[in-house]
């Protein structure tokens, strides 16, 4: 008789326990988040960015080992990676013998976007973009339509496209200042071509800034992003757009838990003013700046570190004229903790062109306010003028050593723009003669503004064929002809 209860008692809790389970099972399956009508409401208002560019295509060599392609649908991504990894930006790795142009090819590439205008207005990435000589929107419903360029922020990496259509799909745009980590997060784009498709995962951080990116607090996520979803959308639960997914980590060009999107917050602020006037405008200091370690922070009298300490104040520049010096430690600049040196340049430059900011800084221990007037951010090559530091290099190919002139060094000389010859040996540049002392001033028909231009001009010289050269020598300019030999 015991056997029959025993065998009800085990059934009836293996009933239970397994009831139980379900329950439990049941309950984690529906407290995970739905999808489904988030995609179906806003994909529509996604698109394919494709793009083809006309390249140089460089003599080659048969015997070269072909390098990572950066046509079709991987280039964005993959370009995007490599060129801050110094990776070449064509299809093959390149010798000293074949840097000339030979003949002229296509490249295409693939990105995503979003429509944010019922107008025909849509965003997608600066490096989709970039270069590019034809671009086409493929919406879902298979129309494509030709794009223009509104304008294109390479420092944000956000481009406003316009095509030509009525009563489009839009996206709600959400803000990106309230986002947590933990947050689920899904994005919508075209990884390897495949339109339309859906990742999910959740934000891993925010405010990360990334090397060579110093104006982005980027939202790092674990979201599946490969190349093709550049440009694309990243949506909280809600549906709104909270980011561009814009860059990847990959030790091999794809998904590897690592991705980056641009908060939306700043997206909208680069779009209203590309729409405006065509281009960005960013906040500009004009000091170079360094993190601060707790064997730093104890040299300033500082009770932890934090802040930016300065290491250089280039000449004219705003941080001049407020009385900025080398060895302050920014704290605060604009009502915003300075908690890492990475943090001044998103606030500097997302601060109004012309305000006038406060700033807080450490000065031999003490505390001190100083008010600065922001400036725009020059160009690059502007910058570049401006840094009174000279930057020194060597060619291999002409065997000579150039710095960039200081300020100092053009006025005495009155040039605009020149490169001091610091040595020559033997090689292109003395059988053309070229000696110490000499300011290069053209270089086979360009002029030469800085040491990283003239190294990418000396790698296009052509081989075999004569090549004029400016000098200014004893105040006296000169043309010299020059040959690299094979």
């Amino acid at each position: 008789m015991s056997m029959p209860v025993f065998k009800k008692v085990a059934t009836a809790t293996s009933f239970f326990l397994f009831a139980l389970i379900s329950f439990n099972v049941s309950a984690k399956i529906s407290g995970l988040p739905d999808f489904t009508q988030l995609v179906e409401e806003y994909s529509d208002a996604v698109v394919n960015i494709s793009t083809t560019q006309k390249i140089k295509k460089r003599k080659g060599n048969p015997h070269q080992t072909p390098g990572m392609p950066l046509d079709g649908p991987f280039g964005d991504l993959f370009r995007k990676f490599f060129e801050q990894q110094n990776f070449k930006k064509n299809n093959y790795q390149q010798d000293k013998a074949n840097s000339y142009i030979q003949t002229r090819q296509t490249n295409d590439s693939l990105g995503s976007g979003f429509i944010i205008d019922s107008d025909g207005y849509v965003v997608t990435n600066h490096h989709v973009i970039r270069d590019a000589d034809k671009i086409i929107v493929r919406l879902k419903d298979r129309r494509e339509l030709k794009a223009t360029v509104i304008g294109s922020d390479e420092r944000s990496d956000i481009a406003l496209l316009k095509i030509e259509a009525d009563n489009l799909p839009v996206v709600k745009l959400g803000s990106s200042s309230n986002l947590k980590v933990g947050s689920w997060v899904m994005a919508i784009g075209s990884p390897f071509g495949f339109d339309h498709s859906v990742s999910v995962g959740v934000i891993s951080a925010t405010g990360r800034t990334l090397p060579s990116e110093s104006y982005v607090p980027f939202i790092q996520t674990d979201v599946a992003i490969n190349p093709g979803n550049s440009g694309g959308p990243l949506f909280n639960l809600d549906g709104e757009v909270v980011g561009i997914n814009s860059q990847i980590y990959s030790r091999t060009g794809g998904f590897m838990g690592l991705s980056f999107a641009i908060p939306i917050d700043v997206a909208k602020d680069i779009v209203e003013q590309l729409k405006r006037d065509g281009h960005a405008k960013w906040g500009w200091l004009g000091v170079l700046i360094q993190d601060v370690n707790k064997e730093l922070a104890e040299s300033f009298g500082m009770k932890k570190p934090m802040g930016a300490v300065v290491l250089r104040v280039l000449d004219d520049t705003p941080a001049k004229k407020a009385g900025i010096e080398v060895g302050d430690v920014i704290t605060h600049f604009n009502r915003a903790t300075i908690n890492r040196s990475s943090d001044l340049p998103l606030a500097v430059g997302r601060a109004p062109i012309g305000s006038n900011v406060n700033m807080r800084i450490i000065r031999d221990g003490k505390q001190k306010h100083l008010r600065v007037k922001i400036a725009e951010l020059p160009a690059e090559e502007e910058l570049a003028e401006k840094d009174s530091e000279p930057k020194e290099t060597k060619s291999n190919r002409l065997n000579i050593e150039v710095v960039t002139l200081t300020r100092e060094q053009r006025k005495r000389a009155k040039v605009e723009n020149g490169l001091l010859v610091q040595s020559v040996e033997e090689g292109a540049a003395s059988r053309a003669g070229i000696r110490r002392g000499d300011i290069l001033l053209k270089l086979n028909g360009q002029k030469v503004k800085n040491t990283k231009q003239f190294l990418r001009i000396v790698k296009e010289l052509p081989e075999d064929k004569w090549v004029r050269v400016l000098i200014q020598r004893g105040g006296s300019p000169q043309f010299l002809p020059l040959k690299i030999e094979e």
